[in-house]
């Protein structure tokens, strides 16, 4: 079985989801993701982000993601744990599409 790692921008966090296929939507710019995989294999901690993630794609069979906030695509051996990760501040690099926040007076 094929298992892909993707890394997308959503609302200001990265996720990363692992699921079981990954392909170029019919509706265009977008990327379609299927097959959600959670729960590591064998872990017996429950992550608090994955248990986050599975509350909001529970029921979701495919989700479809803008190909612009799509940071990467990977195929993997075997898959982890999902997560949510925060966007580093003090990168010298910064995922496109960043949260667009106006600039402060004074």
């Amino acid at each position: 079985m094929r298992i892909f790692r993707i890394s997308f921008v959503n609302h200001g966090k990265i996720y990363q989801l692992y699921a079981k296929q990954v392909r170029q939507a019919e509706i265009h710019g977008f990327v379609e993701i299927e097959g959600l995989i959670f729960g590591e294999p064998g872990s017996l901690l429950i992550d608090p982000s994955e248990e986050r993630l599975k509350d909001e794609f529970s029921g979701v069979s495919r989700t479809l993601v803008p190909v612009h906030a799509v940071i990467r695509v990977d195929e993997v051996e075997k898959h982890g744990s999902s997560k949510i990760l925060d966007l580093d501040p003090n990168a010298k690099i910064t995922p496109f599409p960043s949260p667009f926040s106006p600039p402060r007076k004074g």
